[in-house]
């Protein structure tokens, strides 16, 4: 058993020749050229590829790219152009990398899994076997240029970011690539689409379009833009009506249902967020329907491609807005040529020797009138991030090669030969530099460039193509209220519309309604209901409407508050002008009497009803039928404290009187009787004393009132919401209803009284009248005070105006009218004997 050991231990430490050896396929670049250090570079010359199934029964085999002109991406094949451009450039000069050269390779795949397939390349290696101690030197390129799309991009940056092998794309936009953790060596030069997605949000606000559809291709490109722009969106109040997905590979079923989706739908704007593969699908798709009217925004993977004009609908994309990278010009870039490029452009071939149906190139074919985007170098967009990329993994490499000893005395300088991935990776987070053209290159933690975008609008030439002419700007860079700026050029729309089109799903609420969230709908889908009254809203579209002041109210369309009507009882009215009318008619009335009266003062009828208290109450009378005017016309602090005051003291003067009258009737009743000389303890001095005491405690009374708390204006807001109601305040309440109850204690005392003397045996008995009046006052009063305190507004003062009038007219009509009656038509009843009775022959004035 030891002799077998010794063999193997001798094998297996001995010293021998280390192999590796690569495993699978390899293939070599398409373009290459030698260097002392290698970027790597993947495009897509050509778009199609002839699949093939694997049968699992032989290794699988490299699948080619189709050779057709339709196929070929000359935007492609520019890249590889600038990249190769770009590295003659610092070859050539002196300041960057002295001394060293910057080689080259460049691989065309135009699938996926080819893609990765020369990733790996790149960072393995194209040779079949190194025979080196540990296998440490290989031909691993320095860093990797590319690819365009973000799903290729995605598949081979997480596996050659293990290798720490950088990688900058100078298209994907994928928003996923920021995540450090899963693509640690992943760079790029041009921004990520969170701030696309973001400043197509705030694009979409800015034309006030809250209602949009939302079309994303199949990948994590389209799913991560489209979510990015969903959720920026709702920030700014922006609703999606419908969100598809589909991808170029998917059955025609799919692109049916989804074009059936827009169909049906009342959103005018569509966001497409896919390649410029999938939009011409869709556009096609829907030309051939005749769906037309939608207005186009745009992610940068297709909104500038020019390959657009190729597809059928591509008249249904002109107006489209979207943003792109900012244009550049690269000075001294001249187109340079290749076999492949040559060939497809005119359509020849340049090798004699190779059996093929084309007719061989005859040399005379020029580029001056070929119309191709390759050839157009004046304004580059994409191609100058594939310049600013190469320059990029340049300014890392300088860094590593130049040393200075001075400033940084630690750091060790390092053969060209001997610059692995990582030390570039390393050197990439923190690149800073400026362009010749000044624009910056700088990448953030998550190896993200500045975000600055040009908004251009797809126009159509005289040629027939659609071409982008840029309108506006966005710079994340600048405050969140500056970022997006229009310039003065005007935007073509769909439709060939002259002004902004519309997609709301709701149309705005005009001023004086508000929006309500319709049910089951989104926050975009609402109705416009008017406000309440005493609410307005004086913008279009308000969420809410608000109040006006207290002293204001809205107007009848409620967009704006108007001063509130202020109400009080006028002479300009009817109500104040019957009113008016009454009052001023009973003076008349009053007057009249009394003119009746004086030309009838010698007869016995005058004589015996007291003529002086007959004079002084038809006085009275006649102030109170005017104190009811002032209760008429705006309110003012000296209107408020006369009304209550007057009508206090001119009706204690007439009830005095009244009262004075009615003690006079009982006192002559019982003056007549046998041995009674009463009247001589009340004769014309003692009523004149009652009637002033009587009244010149209501005037205390008022006076008190005034002293302590006088009425005044007041403008009541609480009894309607829509107008003032200007009234006199009654200051201290007690004051006015001590006013009112003395007058109530004098009208019960005064008809107690009159009921008492109503059956005196006089013909002529003037209690029954009083009693009457007494009667009429006192029910007239009763029934205010609850009128009085339910009436609103200008109807109290009205009530009050009211209980005046009528406990006035009572007062005149049942004492002086019959008596009127029979000094104008029935003379004969004026006499002594007839008022005095045959019961008693005394000529006694009372």
């Amino acid at each position: 058993m030891l002799a077998l050991r010794l063999p193997v231990l001798v094998l297996l430490f001995g010293k021998g020749n280390s192999v590796c050896r690569l495993q699978g396929l390899t293939q070599a670049p398409e373009l290459a050229q030698d260097g002392d250090m290698v970027i790597g570079g993947i495009f897509s010359f050509r778009t199609g590829q002839d699949y093939v199934v694997d049968t699992f029964q032989t290794l699988p085999e490299f699948r080619k790219c189709k050779k057709y002109v339709l196929n070929f991406n000359f935007r492609e094949f520019k890249f590889a152009q600038v990249m190769i451009f770009a590295i003659n450039e610092i070859n050539k000069n002196p300041e960057i990398l002295p001394n060293v050269t910057i080689g080259y390779k460049i691989y065309n795949r135009c699938g996926t899994m080819d893609i990765l397939r020369a990733a790996l390349a790149l960072a393995g290696g194209t040779q079949k076997e190194i025979s080196h101690d540990n296998c440490t030197e290989t031909d691993t390129v320095q860093a990797i240029l590319g690819h365009s799309g973000s799903r290729p991009t995605i598949a081979f940056a997480q596996v050659v970011g293990r290798f720490q092998i950088p990688v900058i794309s100078h298209f994907a936009t994928c928003a996923c690539l920021s995540d450090r953790k899963r693509y640690p060596s992943f760079f790029r030069t041009i921004p990520s689409d969170y701030y696309q997605s973001r400043a197509l949000a705030k694009l979409v606000k800015y034309f006030g379009w809250t209602w949009v559809g939302a079309v994303a291709v199949n990948n994590e490109y389209g799913f991560n833009g489209i979510a990015a722009f969903i959720q920026a969106a709702q920030e700014y109040g922006i609703c999606i009506e419908y969100s598809e997905a589909f991808s170029s590979s998917d059955p025609p079923k799919r692109l049916f249902e989804i074009t059936e989706v827009i169909r049906m739908s009342t959103s005018r704007v569509i966001v497409a967020f896919m390649t410029h593969r999938e939009v011409k699908l869709l556009s096609t798709a829907l030309y051939q329907q005749n769906i037309t009217g939608l207005q186009w925004i745009g992610s940068d993977a297709w909104i500038t491609d020019d390959s657009l004009a190729d597809s059928r609908g591509h008249s249904l994309l002109v107006g489209s807005l979207g943003f792109t990278v900012r244009r550049a010009k690269i000075t001294g870039l001249e187109d340079q040529f290749f076999k492949n490029f040559w060939e497809e452009v005119f359509d020849c071939s340049l090798d004699e020797t190779e059996n093929t149906q084309t007719q061989s190139c005859s040399g005379f074919e020029s580029l001056e009138n070929v119309d191709s985007v390759f050839t157009d170098v004046s304004e580059l967009r994409f191609s100058n991030n594939v310049y600013k990329s190469v320059y990029a993994v340049a300014k890392a490499l300088d860094a590593l090669v130049k040393c200075n000893k001075k400033l940084l005395p630690n750091e060790n300088c390092i053969k060209p030969k001997n610059i692995q991935p990582w030390q570039v990776l390393q050197k990439l987070n923190s690149v800073n530099f400026t362009t010749a053209e000044g624009e910056r290159v700088s990448f953030d933690s998550n190896g993200d460039s500045l975000a600055s975008y040009e908004l251009v609008n797809l126009q159509m030439t005289n040629k027939g193509t659609l071409t982008g002419e840029t309108v506006g700007i966005f710079d994340a860079s600048l405050p969140e209220s500056h970022q997006f700026i229009m310039n003065s050029i005007p935007i073509v729309w769909s439709n060939g519309l002259e002004g902004v089109p519309v997609s709301v799903c709701s149309k705005q609420c005009a001023p004086g309604t508000q929006k309500v969230l319709s049910k089951g709908k989104p926050i975009c889908c609402y109705d416009c209901i008017p406000c309440p009254t005493g609410e307005i809203s004086n913008v279009t579209d308000s969420i809410l409407c608000m109040k006006c002041p207290l002293e204001y109210w809205s107007n009848r369309e409620r967009d704006a508050c108007i001063p509130k009507h202020i109400e009080f009882l006028v002479y300009g009215e009817i109500l104040g002008t019957l009113l008016a009318f009454f009052s001023l008619f009973g003076v008349l009335i009053t007057a009249m009497t009394a003119i009746i009266f004086y030309c009838h003062k010698e007869t016995p009828l005058v004589r015996a009803n007291n003529s002086e208290l007959s004079f002084l109450l038809l006085f009275s009378l006649t102030l109170c039928f005017l104190c009811s005017l002032t209760f008429i016309g705006r309110p003012t602090e000296w209107s408020c404290m006369l009304r209550h005051t007057a009508f206090g003291i001119t009706f204690v003067l007439c009830i005095s009187c009244v009262l004075g009258k009615t003690i006079v009737v009982l006192m002559a009743f019982r003056a007549t009787l046998p041995g009674r000389n009463v009247m001589k303890w009340f004769g014309p001095a003692q009523q004149r004393i009652s009637v002033l005491a009587f009244t010149a405690i209501q005037v205390l009374i008022c006076i008190l009132w005034l002293t302590i708390n006088p009425p005044f204006p007041f403008m009541n807001l609480s009894l309607y919401n829509d107008r003032i109601i200007l009234e006199c305040n009654l200051g201290s309440v007690v004051g006015f209803w001590a006013v009112l109850g003395y007058i109530g204690l004098l009208a019960l005392l005064c008809f107690v009284l009159a009921f008492l003397a109503r059956s005196l045996p006089d013909n002529f008995n003037e209690a029954k009248f009083i009693t009457f009046s007494m009667l009429i006052f006192c029910a007239v009063w009763i029934a205010f005070v609850p009128a009085y305190v339910s009436s609103p507004g200008k109807f109290t003062v009205a009530v009050e105006i009211f209980a005046i009038l009528a406990s006035s007219y009572g007062l005149l009509l049942c004492i002086f009218l019959p008596k009127c009656f029979i000094l104008l038509f029935r003379p004969e009843k004026n006499t002594k004997k007839h008022i005095m009775g045959k019961s008693s022959n005394n000529d006694i004035q009372y």
